[in-house]
């Protein structure tokens, strides 16, 4: 073989391999102008510029209360520093309704004499409460009642009713608003204090946040219970999504994450569980799951299929996101792309059949009429990947062998008639999340990520059940510091739902 014929050779190798090079990053091109100028709902933007916290102001909390010291009697007790900016004002015409808690008739008369008690004057508890679009002050009047010349007797009063947050200037109803307008209704808490303002009422968004943090913890036993509810399901769908967490003391933010978990045995669970976590290890998916053992709705992402693996649960992964890698590969070989999204078109076809008919039969259609198309693509894209000629660098093979990479479970949502043929549910759980963090843009420390993760729970989780968060939230936390520890059940959006209706 001659120089020359050597040289040939190579320089029809290199034009090969350039022209693969070419086809991949065209590939890479268009679909990148298909993200930018293309329809598609999920679009990134970036909002670096211009950040708010979630959580504002959580920082400053600790620097409002100095350590200053001021002697009362028999104790000290550190002094608040307010320069002005944390003072509550409230216009002088706002409406005041007045509640009068009075003791029992027969508590009027002393039991040992029957002279009756005097009143002597009232206890004022003032809070500042809600109703839609007013304000008004909510006066809690409790008399006091003596007996004339007997000092021994004490001082009569009734009890104040259970309160969420002791010590909260804030309502339960003002405290709901607040919830639902900023996890609802995705406006941050410093949007809130303008509006407020702009009604004369001036609570600084470091206030509101505190207020929000309070509430988190003390709304935390509700989430447990839900998050057990929906782990005994046995019918899971469980997605995550990245969200900014501020650095403390560097002004930059890191990636943190929002998993998102949704169960139950219905056409649309009503149930979401929003779980914060600092990174995206497998041990955060394995945490949530631990002990869980039935059906599990996902993506391709290695914690799940790790579970899958160790034969914990059944995975039942999501052919919304297999169709998705074959309709970006749009080189390659159209016509056996195209073939295989009709296929998985019937399957989403027949699953809309199938759903419509009892239990039993949506097992049979399953089984006669899905599995069969199912088989017919395993051994396609199969062939397609060993004989076809494919470029090792494109989206094509990509989809390919992400297709190939799930073939052992494929079939798994076939065998359980809650099981589903995607994933869509957690995803629209999703939804809302993104929606928000535009507005809000990142959470300002871990504590911050799971209060934002609780109130989340509740709030979507009442939109899913198509009930009143406002209302919801303003009665359990009315109820939920004397509400029976055991009966917590009770007290979540559908169990409430059912005993108002």
């Amino acid at each position: 073989m001659t120089a020359s014929t050597i040289s040939l050779e190579q320089h029809i190798k290199d034009v090969s391999t350039l022209k693969e090079e070419i086809a991949f990053l065209k590939e890479q091109l268009d679909w990148f102008k298909k993200q930018l100028f293309g329809q598609k709902a999920d679009k990134f933007v970036d909002t670096k510029n211009g950040q708010q916290l979630c959580f504002e102001g959580f920082d400053k909390l600790v620097a409002v209360q100095s350590k200053e010291k001021q002697t009362v009697p028999a104790h000290q007790r550190a002094k608040s520093k307010r320069n002005g900016q944390d003072k509550i004002t409230l216009p002088a015409d706002l409406p005041i309704e007045r509640q009068i808690l009075d003791i029992p008739d027969e508590a009027k008369v002393c039991p040992e004499t029957g002279e009756p008690v005097v009143k002597i004057g009232e206890e004022v508890t003032s809070k500042l409460a809600h109703k839609p679009a007013s304000f008004f002050i909510k006066q809690i009047v409790r008399p006091k009642y003596a007996l004339p010349q007997k000092s021994e007797g004490g001082v009569l009063t009734a009890d104040l009713p259970e309160s969420l947050l002791t010590r909260c200037q804030a309502d339960e109803s003002l405290l709901a608003d607040i919830l639902v307008k900023k996890f609802g209704d995705h406006l941050p808490l410093y949007r809130q204090s303008e509006i407020m303002a702009r009604e004369g009422v001036n609570i600084s968004r470091q206030i509101l946040c505190q207020w929000v943090l309070r509430a988190g913890v003390a709304l935390k036993p509700l989430y447990d219970e839900m998050l057990v509810h929906v782990l005994q399901s046995g019918n899971i769908f469980y997605d995550e999504t990245p969200i900014d967490m501020l650095a403390p003391g560097k002004g930059k933010t890191h990636q943190a994450y929002m998993w998102v978990l949704v169960g139950g045995k219905a056409t649309d669970p009503g149930y979401r569980i929003y779980d914060f976590c600092i990174n995206r290890c497998h041990y955060n998916a394995a945490e949530l799951l631990k002990g869980y053992h039935g059906v599990l709705h996902s993506d391709k992402y290695g914690a799940y299929e790790s579970l899958a693996n160790k034969k914990q649960l059944i995975w039942c992964p999501c052919w919304a996101h297999i169709r998705r890698k074959f309709i970006e590969a749009e080189s390659g070989d159209p016509p056996f792309r195209d073939w295989v999204l009709r296929q998985i078109r019937y399957l989403f076809m027949l699953e809309k059949v199938a759903w419509a008919r009892s239990e039993d039969e949506r097992l049979r259609i399953r089984q006669e009429k899905e599995i069969p198309i199912i088989d017919r693509l395993i051994g396609a894209v199969k062939d397609k990947l060993v004989n076809g000629k494919i470029l090792p660098k494109s989206k094509f093979k990509e989809a390919l062998g992400y297709f190939c990479c799930l073939i052992p479970h494929l079939k798994n949502y076939a065998q359980h008639a809650w099981a589903r043929l995607d994933n869509n549910v957690a995803e629209r759980a999703v939804r809302p999340l993104a929606i928000g963090r535009k507005n809000w843009l990142f959470v300002g420390n871990e504590a911050g990520g799971e209060a934002a993760a609780t109130i989340l729970t509740l709030v979507q989780s009442c939109r899913a059940l198509e009930v009143n968060p406002r209302e919801y939230l303003e009665d359990v936390m009315r109820r939920l510091m004397s509400h029976n520890s055991k009966k917590l059940y009770e007290l979540l959006p559908d169990q409430w739902l059912r005993a108002r209706q």
